[in-house]
């Protein structure tokens, strides 16, 4: 059986750092779409409502490799088209993403807290590909990873679209060796260094994960590199990247991170200028071979975490 052909290029630039949506038209055996209005209204409407749909093919926002698309063409299986989403205002997340490395293959930032690597839900312009594509003038660039909103520190990125799943398969295979700092609670009473493993499940939809009976999916090692004033400076060595694993595994030895809006309690959602209290955590290191290049790396973030502030 024949693989699907790769799609043409689209017609359509980013806007705002931002890709266009791709649509492909399925194929139709019952022909419940006549026209491509009545595919688009299905498929949208409900999301969207019908008048917002009509106005965009209205409007010429729905193109093809032919240009805009009007709603009474007939039905293709197979076409593709594409248009740019409304973007809802968002709030400027206040701080710089830096560039720690950049050369024709890689970028690696220093994504500041409160940003999302990528497009998601209400995070959409206001994410560290976004701005990056923009500052740097980039426009094919994507990240190899993502690190959750909350939590700052290094990313990287892919310049050139063929090599970006060389890099990914690093850390499907945990192949880049990543230290995190963190700021918690300090306990004399517990014996650190120690790994930590454990079974975390993250529901669709559900904000916290959690950890369940079962074979351990998890493992981080947790080291003690200073305390005062009742707060311990950490050195999290994630072996494996579930979702929230180091925030959980600190959570369940008792020293949740300093401003953790989920762990052990989640808190209502703060507010969209809330940028006062930043998770305390903070992806330090990357560490890994260039599969393009053969060169060894290692990457540090220059930030600091606010609650363990350095002379």
């Amino acid at each position: 059986m024949r693989g699907r052909a790769k799609p043409p290029p689209s017609p359509l630039p980013q806007r705002d750092g931002v890709d266009p949506v791709r649509v492909r038209l399925p194929e139709d055996p019952q022909g419940r779409w006549p026209t491509v209005r009545d595919h688009l209204l299905e498929r949208f409407a409900g999301a969207i409502g019908a008048d917002r749909v009509d106005a965009l093919l209205d409007g010429g926002r729905f193109v093809s490799v032919r240009g805009p698309v009007c709603g009474d063409e007939p039905y293709t299986p197979g076409r593709h088209l594409w248009f740019h989403r409304d973007f809802a205002p968002e709030e400027p997340v206040p701080f710089p993403v830096g560039v720690v490395h950049r050369d024709e293959h890689l970028v690696v930032a220093d994504k500041p807290h409160f940003l999302a690597t990528t497009p998601r839900g209400r995070h959409i312009t206001q994410t560290a590909v976004a701005r990056l594509r923009r500052e740097l003038g980039l426009v094919h660039l994507q990240p190899a990873h993502r690190l959750d909103r909350l939590t700052a520190g290094l990313v990287l990125f892919v310049v050139r679209p063929e090599e970006r799943g060389a890099y990914q398969t690093l850390f499907r295979d945990r192949l880049v060796r990543k230290e995190y700092e963190a700021v918690a609670p300090y306990d004399a009473g517990l014996v650190l260094p120690r790994t930590v493993r454990s079974r975390i499940v993250k529901e669709r939809g559900v904000i916290a994960a959690r950890e369940e009976p079962g074979e351990p999916n998890s493992e981080s090692r947790i080291e003690l590199l200073a305390h005062r004033e009742g707060l311990g400076r950490y050195r999290l060595l994630p072996a494996t990247g579930r979702t929230h694993q180091l925030r959980v595994h600190m959570n369940s030895l008792g020293l949740p991170l300093v401003h953790d809006p989920v762990y052990p309690v989640v808190a209502p959602d703060a507010a969209p200028d809330g940028f006062s209290r930043p998770l305390q955590l903070l992806a330090r290191v990357l560490e890994f071979t260039d599969p393009v290049t053969g060169e060894p790396h290692r990457f540090e973030s220059g930030l600091r975490l606010s609650a363990w502030p350095r002379g």
